[in-house]
């Protein structure tokens, strides 16, 4: 209710006093007549009525006001606005003043959480309740007990924070820099808490900061913005979060930041809701400014009837009263506010005049739930306990487009209804980007011709082959396999990449160290990848694989006993007790019948013996007249046969291909005797000699290059040297005659390029290191800068052969051979067991005949009955004589070995009984083989006789774990790989997985494998 007062001259008419004072009693009775007729409640609202929020709010609160004064008679509501004038003190004295002066029972507004909690102190004093339109990033403990009386008009500010950190994810960005505008109390470090673990979880930081004092305090704010933004310059994210700011900082930051070049290509300006919610105030020349960014708004349904009917009364009042404002539609921040008064309305009126207290007026309120424009209303702990459904929106020229919305349980979606099931983790909606570009910006500060790309090159390097830096007069030259392949890799980029190199001396880390401190943008060169590397810059995908593999000097296998290397002792043992036992066999067979085998024992044995040995060599000439001897002989000479010719080829191959030994080929013989080792001096190599291998300090020497090497090797300074792979292969090529290198067992992460952390580029280059990988590129690159000389080629052909060789010795294994050696001695022993029972049936016959011609013959004992028999056995004139034979027990006529050749008798001629054969023989003729056991195999240079293998070198992306995309954990999954390697965990881990059968460790040892061993044969 409003009155009025009418000033009156009462100089003139002194009567019209009289009429002036009836006049205000009646008034004033008619005032109270009215103050009876209904119920007051003011209401206080402390806002900034200069600012565009401030001015959405106090229309949007006297609306709600005016539409409760006429819903209801005998209830009325008087609103007392309070300007803050942006100062948390002038804040505290409003509320001072609101309560003391105009009684209100409760205060609504502060959009700054510093001014809310002033305020919420003053209420707790004096028992009004405070709704607060402000939120704190991160909720103070015991909020509820520390000011019961304050209600939060607002969600959860954290899940704002969680959208912009899910932008920056879904475009891989890894750097950010936060903008906010510092208020009165120091600033909103919460917000910044929040963020920077919300970016984290993303595997993200905040490069850098900048924070703007409030603009009240400015005197000329825009030199001061252009001062502050030239410390980005030097920065190379452009990835902007303007976290808050007030609608006049944010004019001068966009208007200044475009005129530097800051709002431009390969740029992202990501705006939060204190910036979007007071879009509508800008003019076009601002927002046009802003072209290209993406904002977070809170998200409200704007087809309800009751939301159509609030905008209309909004732009109706809203012109009215601010014709100057180019737009009347009201914000989030009008909604909150209107909303607020609704709340504050429906705890009035569940209040009775028995309990009508501030106690009962806050319960009312935070037992709310309720629909209002902003959405639902209720309450948890003081606060909405809704889940903000957020809107992504694009500037675009004077005005915005609204993009994608996003949930905290979903992500991005392109509607609200959770049937579609449309999430996604990126935006799906396209985006138009600071100038005007709809393709993805970097979100870094490319190299231009003005400015390219700084790229480190190591000056002085160990190995040549990698990175080389030649001086003709005053010009500098680059060459070597990673300056090429970082040329081939500029070719598949997609896009222009400036850069120009620069050759510094110094240590590896140091050079890691120039692209941590921003001397220079990348390093180009041969650096290992490293787990406290990783910690500072970032790596592409190695372009080639790593390990400890350990050079030694070679020596020669020649020696004067060479004709011993093909048989092993125990196959020459074997073969050795073979021959002596067929020379028994031959020996038991043929002395009761062959004349050759006549005369004293040690003859014939000799004679056996010779006949033997020469049949090794198909020298043998001399008859045989048992038809078992046969037996056993023919499948002697096929037993010599295969180990002849086995013996021939091995010792073919010994003699005709260079064998070289590696001096050494045990670790721990270098540490049990104590020797010297060399490396070149990585910390990486030296470490890992040191506290994985044990190697003591004193026996690691460091070699400054390639050429050194060989001289200490040379001059027995150092046993053996390790060697990264790639730069072991560069030395096995230039030195192949006299080194060799052994399986490298010691894994590392590999070779690549570092660049500064965070950068977009690190992710291209690894893309085109595994196209060139994969299109055989990368390969060639190899073979053009590794490749062997001549000399080396022609020796990696005959260790190709030498290594085929082994392959098939080693397939002459005990399962080929022990069907034919179980064969050879399975006929052998039953043609002596034949023999042998026909020798006791023939005796037994002729003892009876002897008997029985009355040949006297004493009872002899058992061991007279054995001599008898074995002189039978020996004697030939057993089978002819026997009486005499069975009587003496020893007269046995000698014949002489006259023969020069040996005559294979006709088997027609010897009887079944044993009879001796005739005279008249038939003689086989022998024919000698010339060379014997050497075999001449035409035409050697082609298959089946030559197989090369060539071993395919072709680099792929290689195996890993899979994550999400731009999840942090893989970060840390690399480094503890990298630390797993370095320590030795992996290697255990590889030989526990990976251990060979015992018969294949033996392959692998090449124990025996130049020799035929027994079980061979």
């Amino acid at each position: 209710m409003s009155c009025s007062i009418a000033y009156v001259n009462t100089g003139s008419r002194p009567w019209l006093i009289v009429l002036a004072f009836i006049s205000f009693f009646f008034i004033l009775s008619c005032g109270d007549e009215a103050g009876d007729s209904y119920k007051l409640t003011n209401i206080g609202a402390i806002i900034d009525v200069n600012s565009r929020v401030g001015k959405e709010e106090k229309v949007a609160m006297q609306i709600a006001v005016q539409d409760f004064n006429n819903a209801y008679q005998n209830h009325k509501l008087s609103l007392h606005f309070q300007d803050r004038e942006r100062d948390p003190l002038r804040a505290a004295s409003a509320a001072e003043k609101l309560v003391k002066e105009k009684k209100v029972k409760v205060i609504i507004g502060m959009e700054r959480w510093g001014e809310a909690t002033i305020v919420a102190d003053i209420g707790n004093r004096v028992r009004v309740p405070v709704l607060s339109l402000a939120e704190p990033a991160i909720t103070p403990p015991l909020m509820p007990v520390r000011w019961p009386f304050l209600v939060r008009m607002t969600n959860h500010r954290a899940e704002q924070l969680k959208c912009i950190a899910a932008l920056v994810g879904s475009y891989n960005w890894k750097r950010v820099i936060v903008i906010y505008e510092d208020d009165e109390n120091g600033g909103d470090t919460g917000d910044l808490t929040l963020f920077s673990e919300a970016l984290q979880d993303i595997g993200s930081e905040i490069e850098c900061r900048l924070v703007l004092p409030p603009f009240s305090y400015l005197t000329n704010p825009k030199e001061f913005v252009q001062e502050e933004l030239e410390k980005l310059i030097r920065i190379q994210s452009r990835v902007f979060i303007v976290l808050h700011s007030s609608a006049s900082m944010v004019i001068h930051l966009f208007r200044e930041a475009k005129e530097m070049g800051f709002v431009g290509k390969d740029s992202v300006w990501i705006i939060s809701d204190t910036i979007t919610n007071s879009l509508d105030s800008f003019n076009s020349s601002v927002i046009s400014s802003m072209e290209g960014a993406l904002g977070i708004k809170p998200y409200f349904s704007e087809i309800s009837s009751s939301y159509s009917n609030f905008k209309g009364q909004f732009k109706t009042t809203f012109r009215a009263q601010y014709p100057e404002e180019d737009s009347s539609d009201p914000g989030i921040y009008a909604l909150k506010a209107y909303d607020s008064i609704i709340t504050v309305t429906q705890g009035i009126n569940k209040m009775t005049s028995e309990d009508s207290n501030a106690s009962v007026l806050i319960e009312n309120i935070l037992s709310s739930n309720s629909t209002g424009l902003s959405g639902e209303i209720s309450f948890k702990e003081g606060r909405l306990l809704q889940t903000p459904r957020l809107r992504i929106i694009n500037l675009l020229g004077k005005k915005y487009k609204e993009l994608d919305f996003w949930q905290p349980e979903f992500g991005f979606s392109k509607s609200l209804d959770a049937r579609e099931n449309n999430s996604r983790k990126s935006l799906a909606s396209a985006v138009i980007w600071p100038g005007d570009l709809s393709k993805d910006p970097k979100g870094w500060a490319l190299p231009t011709d003005s400015n390219p790309l700084k790229i480190a090159v190591p000056g002085q390097t160990s190995f040549e082959t990698f990175v080389k830096v030649n001086q003709y007069e005053n010009r500098l030259t680059y060459d070597g396999f990673c300056i090429e392949l970082f040329k081939e890799v500029l070719k598949v980029l997609g896009y222009d990449l400036p850069y120009e190199f620069h050759p510094v001396n110094g240590t590896y880390d140091e050079l890691v160290q120039s692209v941590y401190n921003k001397t220079y943008d990348a390093v180009v060169g041969d650096v290992t990848i490293r787990p406290n590397r990783t910690k500072i810059v970032e790596f592409t995908e190695p372009y080639t694989e790593s390990a400890l593999s350990m050079v030694v000097p070679v020596k020669s296998e020649e020696s004067a006993l060479m004709f011993l290397r093909p048989f092993t002792w125990r196959m020459w043992v074997v073969t050795g007790a073979i021959l002596i036992y067929t020379m028994l066999i031959v020996w038991l067979l043929e002395n009761k019948q062959n004349p050759e085998f006549n005369g004293p024992l040690p003859d014939q044995i000799s004679t056996a013996l010779w006949f033997t040995f020469s049949s090794l060599f198909f020298a043998h000439r001399d008859k045989i007249y048992s038809n078992l001897t046969r037996v056993v002989v023919v499948v002697w000479l096929f037993v010599v046969l295969i180990v002849n010719s086995s013996y021939t080829a091995s010792l073919s191959s010994m003699l005709t291909v260079q064998r070289l030994k590696p001096t050494v080929t045990d670790i721990e013989w270098l540490k049990r005797n104590n020797l010297k080792v060399g490396c070149d001096g990585s910390l990486n190599v030296r470490n890992y000699l040191k506290n994985v291998l044990n190697f003591k300090t004193e026996n690691i020497l460091n070699v400054n290059s390639e050429y050194e090497y060989q001289v200490k090797f040379k001059n027995n300074i150092i046993a053996a040297a390790f060697f990264e792979l790639p730069y072991a292969k560069v030395f096995i090529t230039h030195y192949c005659k006299g080194y060799t290198a052994t399986t490298p067992t010691y894994r590392f992460a590999g070779l690549g390029f570092v660049f500064q952390k965070g950068s977009p580029i690190v992710a291209d280059f690894s893309e085109a290191i595994l196209k060139l990988s994969g299109n055989g590129v990368l390969k060639s690159l190899e073979e053009q800068w590794f490749a062997t000389s001549p000399q080396c080629s022609a020796n990696a052909t005959n260790n190709e052969t030498e290594s085929l060789s082994h392959n098939e010795t080693e397939s002459l294994s005990h399962s080929s051979f022990w069907d034919l050696y179980l064969i050879y001695g399975a006929i052998s022993t039953i043609c002596s067991i034949i023999f042998l029972v026909r020798l006791l049936r023939n005796y037994r016959h002729d003892r009876l005949d002897a008997s029985q011609s009355n040949i006297a013959s004493s009872k002899r004992s058992i061991w007279s009955e054995m001599v008898i028999l074995a002189k039978y056995t020996c004697n030939r004139e057993g089978m002819q004589n026997p009486a005499r034979v069975i009587t003496f027990a020893g007269a046995q006529d000698a014949n002489e070995w006259n023969s020069s050749r040996w005559e294979y008798a006709n088997s027609s001629e010897i009887t079944d009984d044993l009879q001796e054969s005739s005279e008249a023989d038939t003689e086989m003729q022998y024919i000698p083989v010339k060379n014997p056991g050497c075999v001449t195999i035409p035409n050697c240079n082609r298959s089946p006789c030559r197989i090369e293998i060539e071993r395919e070198q072709t680099q792929l992306g290689g195996l890993g774990f899979v994550f999400q995309k731009g999840s942090p954990i893989v970060a840390d999954f690399s480094k503890a790989i990298l630390k797993l390697s370095e320590n030795g965990v992996l290697k255990s881990l590889e030989e526990q997985w990976f251990t060979p059968s015992p018969e294949c460790s033996a392959n692998a040892t090449n124990k025996e494998t130049e020799s035929l061993s027994l079980s061979s044969f």
